[in-house]
């Protein structure tokens, strides 16, 4: 949210709101201009992200109400959310799946939002699913078999991400992500400033074995990160205290066995080939061998046929439905 320190807001515009009823805070919203956004997909939306709120139709609509007016003062025709701030952060909203807990870097709220939502006149644009995938359901004769096949036939190799080079890995995986997700819905190619930002944020939790770069005859053509739950050594720290709160986490840490796929793809040459559905059995193979022995795969769009059908080859079960809203103007 600091306007100052993320590069987002370079390309951004935003304003943040807090609702207050009889001094105290009682909901929050943030309106977002991506001009980015706009520019690669030629719309004139705007966003909505941030949101919080009590169980409280009266103040949940003036929160959208504001951000609308905010919006709409900008020439912007619609409202779309929740982003916060952009779709390469927490994006959606949660509709299903409340008895699961959240992972990380996953986006989380009380199963009455959706309701206020909707009431303040916003509507489906498009559904996001999480998928759980599980040691004792994935490795099937039948998949081993599949992905053997077409592994062998594509000619496709994976290694893990050097950490002895790991800015020039992050340069050759930011080439990757933007290309493989380029045609995706909502989907805007990161600046070399967010890109190098992100990266920076996620070194030191990361596992080199689950940044996975996909190789066809030795040219990089895919990659999949995925990392610990660390939500699951978090939540030990309910006070919130720095410390003992850090020894907390580092003692849970160990205990972790859930893992989050949070990128999984392949360049659009190589789509059509299998190439996604064995990176995904790759990393599931991986996070096995690293000692986590569930995992989430999330998000994925709902009409992303070929991601949907390598979920289910590897026997995960969609979990939870999280959901893009949009009003218009």
């Amino acid at each position: 949210m600091d306007k100052q320190k993320n590069p987002f807001y370079r390309h951004a515009e935003a304003e943040f709101f807090l609702a207050r009823r009889n001094g105290e805070i009682v909901g929050r919203i943030g309106a977002i201009i991506n001009h980015n956004h706009n520019k690669e997909h030629r719309e004139n939306v705007g966003f909505f992200g941030f949101f919080e709120c009590i169980n409280d139709q009266v103040v949940a609509d003036a929160l959208f109400r504001e951000a609308r007016e905010w919006l709409k003062i900008r020439g912007v025709t619609a409202m779309r959310g929740p982003a916060s701030p952009s779709v390469n952060d927490e994006y959606g909203l949660l509709v299903e799946g409340f008895d699961k807990p959240p992972v990380v870097l996953m986006p989380y709220n009380l199963p009455y939002y959706p309701t206020l939502v909707e009431r303040a006149g916003l509507t489906k644009v498009k559904d996001l699913y999480a998928y759980h995938v599980s040691k004792d359901k994935v490795f099937t004769d039948r998949l081993m078999r599949v992905t053997e096949l077409v592994r062998q036939r594509e000619g496709l190799t994976f290694r893990s991400l050097n950490m002895k080079d790991f800015n020039s890995e992050v340069a050759l995986i930011k080439s990757i992500y933007n290309r493989a997700w380029q045609y995706n819905w909502g989907a805007v190619p990161m600046t070399d400033e967010e890109f190098d930002a992100m990266a920076k944020d996620l070194k030191p939790v990361v596992v080199p074995e689950l940044v996975i770069i996909a190789e066809y005859k030795g040219e990089p053509i895919g990659f999949a990160l995925s990392l610990p739950d660390l939500n699951i050594a978090l939540k030990y720290n309910a006070k919130g205290y720095l410390l003992p709160g850090l020894l907390r986490l580092f003692w849970h840490k160990k205990k972790i066995n859930w893992a989050r796929i949070i990128v999984l793809g392949v360049i659009p040459e190589r789509q059509k080939t299998g190439a996604a559905g064995v990176l995904f059995y790759e990393t599931a193979k991986r996070c096995v061998e690293k000692g986590y022995t569930e995992g989430e795969a999330s998000w994925v769009l709902e009409d992303n046929v070929m991601m949907n059908r390598s979920a289910e080859l590897l026997n995960a079960e969609r979990t939870k439905t999280y959901r893009i809203y949009e009003m218009t103007f």
